[in-house]
């Protein structure tokens, strides 16, 4: 009976000890962070791709450990814990000493774990830069996990994640429409304070020039706006009530016009 209680013991440790949950997969498996992709640990682990990290990031060499899991929980707790324990037999310190020095690891570890958001968001703009990121993000676009335009003429057209800065702090997540190369916030109200800079200002444009047949689709497809009309006149574009910024939404259709085009892009339009 002992050897089979010994046994069941030690089984039931390796399974506690098998459920552990790594630091990636727990924070892209959160309610709300489903924008991100999982940035592979080699990446990380390149000090190349984290030049700069630290002085944009508090505390980055623990976050750091923290996204790696070399920094384990149950040690800081168990260190805790017996710090405790000597203070006790002394009978020196009074309870509220012991009750302000647990916040004080709690507010620490927080901190951390607050900073390694941060560190994995900045780390996560810069992997989907990369042939590897571009494919994961390019299977979240294919399910229309980022949502689709909510402009009508679009057709449903799939959007990218995209920031406003590069900075944290600055501005929340938007959405960007390859068809009508416009930006809307997300319809969810669980992604709207995502930080931007977590995708960053050059992931919409990378992907286009990576997958160049979304571009020539996007090309391909009709530029249609609407037009406001009073029994069946259309308003004047000097109305107030006019479209007056129609030309925003306008692209070339014939050849002369695309030649045109071409030319003002790179060269001021002859008077």
């Amino acid at each position: 009976m002992s050897t089979e209680y010994i046994d069941n013991n030690s089984r039931s440790s390796d399974e506690d000890s098998g459920t552990y949950d790594e630091w990636i997969p727990s924070f892209c498996s959160r309610f709300g962070h489903e924008y991100f992709c999982r940035v592979p640990t080699d990446f990380i682990e390149d000090d190349f791709n984290m030049t700069s990290l630290a002085q944009e990031v508090p505390h980055y060499r623990k976050a750091l450990d923290l996204i790696l899991d070399l920094e384990d929980v149950s040690d800081d707790e168990s260190q805790g814990q017996n710090s405790y324990d000597q203070d006790g037999d002394h009978n020196m310190e009074s309870s509220k000493e012991k009750d302000n020095k647990g916040k004080t690891q709690i507010v620490n570890r927080s901190i951390i774990e607050h900073a390694a958001e941060q560190l994995y968001g900045l780390i996560h703009a810069r992997f989907i830069l990369t042939k590897q990121g571009l494919q994961a993000m390019a299977e979240k676009f294919d399910h229309k996990q980022f949502g689709t335009c909510p402009r009508y003429y679009c057709n449903g057209m799939q959007l990218l994640p995209c920031g406003l800065s590069d900075t944290i702090g600055k501005h929340t997540v938007r959405l960007y429409c390859p068809s009508c190369q416009d930006l809307y916030l997300p319809q969810s109200s669980r992604f709207l304070c995502l930080e931007g800079a977590y995708w960053g200002t050059s992931f919409p444009g990378v992907f286009l020039k990576h997958f160049k047949e979304l571009e020539d689709y996007v090309e391909r497809k009709g530029k249609e706006s609407y037009q406001l009309k009073v029994f069946g006149f259309k308003i004047a574009d000097q109305a107030i009530s006019g479209q007056r910024m129609k030309w925003l939404r306008q692209y070339p259709s014939t050849e002369e016009e695309w030649d045109e085009f071409a030319k003002c892009e790179f060269e001021l339009p002859q008077p």
